[in-house]
């Protein structure tokens, strides 16, 4: 028995029908939650340090260290029962993809800061920080998680590839 199966065992029904109705999305968060903290810890270390004058540089490369990790977590897990394209082909959509992705995380942390300009001198530190955590690591992962999970499964998985499995015993 997987983790997966062991752990829909312990769920109660009638949710555990539904666990196992919407398994993929349950899969896709998981990655996500997991790619969120890749995300979070590198944003923060590189803008408290390194590009600590651009933040929305630290954003965009805190997103591509997460991606990377999320495309093979995406690929031979929460995905695995679909495939169909050869992997090159599926890889480049993956990117492809989560490279507008990249532009839909970030732009609300842009927002924030140039178009509200929630940064110093015109705010507090305090605010900015605070601005800047919510924007980039609460909307903008909201925001992009929902525009992945639609794209990813409309043109990198796309339903005509599902490999059907039997469901746990």
């Amino acid at each position: 028995m997987t983790v997966v199966e062991a752990t829909l065992a312990r769920i109660p029904q009638p949710y555990r029908d539904k666990a196992i109705h919407h398994r993929e999305l349950i899969k896709f968060l998981m990655v996500g939650g997991s790619t969120w903290v890749i995300d979070t810890v590198v944003f923060l270390l590189l803008k408290t340090t390194v590009l600590d004058s651009k933040p929305v540089t630290a954003k965009v490369m805190a997103v591509l260290v997460a991606t990377m990790v999320s495309y093979v977590l995406n690929r031979e897990w929460s995905f695995r029962t679909r495939g169909g394209r050869e992997r090159h082909h599926e890889a480049a959509l993956f990117f492809l993809i989560s490279g507008v992705g990249v532009a839909v995380y970030s732009a609300p942390l842009w927002i924030s800061r140039y178009v509200l300009e929630l940064q110093e001198p015109f705010v507090s530190l305090v605010t900015q920080e605070f601005s800047d955590f919510v924007a980039g690591q609460i909307v903008g992962t909201l925001v992009g998680m929902a525009f992945r999970w639609w794209a990813f499964r409309r043109f990198v998985w796309p339903a005509q590839f599902v490999r059907r499995q039997p469901p746990p015993a």
